[in-house]
């Protein structure tokens, strides 16, 4: 198996560990675990359509969100998951050292989306945009909105 599928598999299993507990979290494991592999398939496209790394692309994608995984909120939680989320990858010994960084930094920019940063950043934040998007879940900032309207230009193209 491919890396992306060695790192979901490690990340449904972290998000197992938090199933049984009393956490009360924003958002539900459920949507963590639907949003992981959607989002990777999501990114994956945009990576091969712009010319990054569609594997990396995909794995930034999945990952993203392990802030809210450990903390159970969405407050920050990208800025706060970026040091957990480069243990996790570390202790995986599937990466490099400098791609744990280029992950976790697109991690803890993603929620950023004012800010244009790395090809890789840029592809996670339009990946989990795109996603809400595709299921329905409200784009309340407009940075959002006027990044799905960009994307769906992309993908009209």
């Amino acid at each position: 198996m491919n890396r992306v599928f060695q790192i979901q598999e490690r990340y449904l299993a972290e998000i197992a560990r938090f199933e049984n507990t009393s956490m009360i979290r924003d958002i539900s494991l459920n949507w963590e675990k639907i949003h992981m592999a959607s989002c990777a398939a999501v990114g994956r496209i945009l990576a091969l359509k712009r010319g990054v790394d569609a594997e990396l692309s995909a794995i930034a994608c999945s990952i993203h969100d392990y802030g809210r995984i450990i903390t159970g909120k969405q407050y920050d939680h990208a800025a706060v998951g970026y040091d957990p989320l480069k243990l996790f990858l570390a202790q995986s010994g599937y990466f490099t050292s400098e791609e744990i960084e280029l992950l976790a930094k697109a991690a803890q920019n993603h929620s950023n989306k004012k800010e244009i940063g790395s090809p890789l950043e840029e592809i996670v934040k339009d990946a989990d945009v795109f996603d809400c998007y595709q299921y329905g879940l409200p784009l309340e900032r407009e940075e959002q909105r006027v990044r799905l309207k960009s994307i769906l230009e992309e993908l009209s193209h």
